[in-house]
């Protein structure tokens, strides 16, 4: 079985058909709302999955918006 880079923060428990649920209200609700430029996500910084080690102490010191790991 291959690596997966994809997951949801607090999606684990839920049943498939829940998080499709989920996905079909954030396309309809959420997703409009981010292409007309309301929505903004704000990226700290940006590490390769190598660096995890980097990236979780970039989350114990000061920053502001989302740190991503990368595949």
């Amino acid at each position: 079985m291959g690596t997966s880079c994809g997951t949801g923060a607090g999606l684990r428990s839920r049943t498939k058909e829940n998080k499709a649920q989920i996905v079909q209200e954030v396309i309809k609700n959420v997703w409009p709302e981010i292409e007309a430029g309301k929505v903004k996500i704000v990226i700290d910084e940006v590490f390769p999955l190598g660096k995890a080690a980097e990236a979780h102490h970039a989350m114990e010191r000061s920053h502001f918006g989302k740190i991503l790991l990368t595949c």
